[in-house]
């Protein structure tokens, strides 16, 4: 008997279940192309919603090094000072870095209410939402997806997502309560949604007091920041426990933000917005039903993801199945990105290679 049998057992029931994970290795050849084992593939699944991951300014601005340590003994850039001095005059409000939006909603959720306090969540919220308020002393309740009736009178904390990760859908903010403090993750929204990139409640006339965003997707690069009053960035830093014990983000990926920040344009939202149109347009030409209104385009097929990603994949378009738990049993699905970078005919391409549904009423 191995010391290690547990772990085996462990992962054999994963694979009982169906949900056995494997890592593909993609090398990439541009903003939306790849190969897969050597084979060319066009990518449907990027979160690169703006296409600046290969924008020649924001590639050329990476310099400096390792910070070496966390940003309160030894690891604080000028580069940092920078970063978020440039999201403050974005925001309008103080921003603090950290090295990944995980980390962000760790020290958000987990900070901000205390044990009399209690945070309501909506049920559709990313794992790294769920995690922060697991760590959190403070008391829960999760509420129905974007339905704010739901939502306790004693709430001292909404927590929602502006731009929804795997439902494409966003919430409207106008039907929230506005007592409670109000948390918004713009992780997928942030550079490609709202006035100058600012996110789904900011298109909506709405200033959470709370908003996490990223970097690593629709600018491209790695790490994300949270913005709101100078008392959060104060108590981040003092009580945010994802923030003071880990080593500060890398100087060239900072100074790589930075130069994200400033190519992230409106005529590239515009495009954004032009693709995300047309591939819809084409998918319900097609007979697919689409979730949600933006560039996160997802169709529900139920156990038939798996083989349909295959499918795609053989046909030369990687878009890996969205399984059980990451989406309920039965909701299954391929959960497509559009980026700006995407021409017509290959969205067009990757309509065509989905086909049409077995099940017309998805």
């Amino acid at each position: 008997m191995s010391r290690y049998d547990p772990w085996r057992r462990r992962l054999e029931n994963i694979q009982d279940q169906g949900q056995f994970r494997v890592l593909r290795t993609l090398e990439p050849t541009g903003p939306v192309t790849a190969t897969h084992d050597g084979q060319p593939v066009l990518l449907a699944c990027s979160n690169d919603y703006l296409g600046l991951a290969w924008d020649p300014e924001v590639r050329a601005a990476a310099r400096g090094g390792g910070s070496t340590g966390s940003r309160l003994i030894s690891g604080s850039r000028p580069i940092h000072a920078q970063l978020e001095d440039a999201l403050a005059e974005h925001f309008g409000r103080p921003a603090l870095l950290f090295n990944s939006g995980y980390q962000a909603n760790l020290a958000v959720y987990s900070t901000l209410v205390q044990p009399e306090g209690r945070i309501a969540s909506d049920r559709a919220n990313h794992a790294s939402m769920i995690d922060g308020m697991r760590l959190s002393s403070a008391q829960r309740t999760v509420f129905a997806h974007a339905d704010p009736r739901a939502i306790p009178s004693d709430t001292t904390l909404i927590a929602t997502e502006g731009l929804f990760s795997m439902d494409g859908d966003v919430p409207d903010f106008s039907r929230y309560p506005t007592d409670p403090w109000l948390a918004v993750d713009e992780a997928h929204a942030f550079g490609a949604m709202g006035p100058g990139g600012r996110g789904a409640a900011a298109a909506q006339g709405i200033q959470p007091d709370v908003i996490v965003g990223t970097f690593g997707k629709a600018l491209g690069g790695s790490g994300a920041f949270v913005v709101g009053p100078p008392e959060l960035k104060s108590l981040l830093i003092n009580a945010g426990r994802s923030f003071i014990f880990t080593t500060a983000m890398p100087e060239p990926v900072a100074a790589m933000a930075l130069a994200a920040l400033k190519r992230a344009t409106d005529d590239l939202r515009d495009r954004l917005r032009s693709n995300a149109r047309h591939l819809r347009a084409h998918l319900r030409e097609r007979g697919w039903k689409v979730l949600g209104q933006h560039h996160i385009c997802p169709v529900v097929v139920g156990d038939g993801a798996v083989p349909l990603s295959e499918s795609l994949l053989r046909q030369g378009i990687f878009a890996p199945a969205i399984r059980y738990p990451t989406v309920p049993r039965g909701q299954e699905r391929i959960r497509l990105t559009v980026s700006a970078a995407h021409d017509h005919s290959q969205l067009e391409r990757i309509a065509d290679a989905l086909g049409q549904p077995t099940d017309p009423n998805r």
